[in-house]
């Protein structure tokens, strides 16, 4: 049975075409999935992604500096809320659909969007996500770091260092005219290989006019599937890694904070990503 083509590529009747609408439509005649023509950045908007990744790079560089034992989370967001406003910015989570702080501070166990606290005050051995968004002139980017506090067990730094790998491999498999799928393939077998496991409840997305666009970059998967990675594309990769198993749940008591369902330990990294040419350039670090 022939695939549902999904005309998302729309031409305009009497417009020639550009050697880019040939190649797109290629592809969604034959049935792929190419994304809608807004989700290909302007060069004007580019530049304007790009400086909102600026900030977000120089919030992450200012908590890579001060970040230590004895310090609490909220400590984490009071620096990236003064460093982003200082510089024009606004934190992109602070009250984005409730949340209540200005980045996401997720330690050990925890996988994803957790909130910072006074009560919650980093030690020797903890391993933390620092999640921070940025918008600049109404323009988004997103990047997340991993950092150990002092020592920690060598399972722990095995964790931290194989999701970053991760980021990078999927990003080298992230190629014009190739497809999402490619990048989570490519992620999951080298997680798996190391014997970790991928989240499958959470993804990367598409960014730059607002805070979450497609497409959804799935950090798992076959290649050749999902959406066609087309030049102009701005998006996510932002691998979260578990030590155990990959199911997740949601903490009840705030409805945001996102832990490993065997409370196991869990890594991420995240950059923000234009799609060119030639492969991918980062946006943010």
């Amino acid at each position: 049975m022939p695939r549902r083509i999904i005309n998302n590529w729309k031409i305009t009747k009497g417009v020639p075409l550009t050697e880019l609408d040939k190649k797109v439509l290629y592809f969604q005649n034959h049935g792929c999935l190419v994304p809608k023509r807004e989700l290909i950045k302007t060069p004007e908007q580019i530049e304007g992604i790009r400086r909102s990744g600026i900030v977000n790079t120089g919030v992450l560089d200012l908590v890579e500096k001060e970040i230590r034992a004895g310090m609490s989370t909220a400590e984490i967001d009071r620096l990236v809320y003064d460093y982003t406003v200082s510089h024009g910015a606004i934190p992109a989570p602070l009250n984005y659909e409730g949340f209540p702080k200005s980045v996401c501070t997720s330690i050990n166990e925890v996988v994803c969007h957790g909130i910072p606290s006074e009560d919650e005050i980093l030690k020797e051995g903890d391993i933390i996500n620092v999640d921070v968004s940025t918008i600049l002139d109404g323009y988004y980017s997103d990047a997340s770091r991993m950092f150990i506090i002092g020592k920690t067990t060598p399972e722990k730094e095995k964790l931290v260092r194989v999701t970053k790998e991760c980021l990078e491999i999927g990003m080298q498999a992230a190629k014009p005219f190739g497809f999402v799928g490619d990048i989570g393939n490519a992620i999951q077998r080298h997680a798996e290989k190391n014997g970790f496991s991928v989240v499958r409840d959470l993804c990367g997305h598409g960014v730059g006019l607002a805070f979450h666009e497609e497409p959804e970059v799935l950090h798992f998967g076959r290649k050749g599937t999902g959406m066609l990675l087309v030049p102009g594309m701005v998006f996510t990769i932002e691998p979260m890694i578990n030590m155990g198993d990959w199911h997740v749940f949601i903490d009840e008591d705030d409805g945001w904070t996102v832990v490993s369902e065997d409370e196991l330990p869990s890594a991420q990294w995240e950059h923000t990503f234009l799609m060119t040419e030639s492969g991918l350039e980062i946006l943010t670090y």
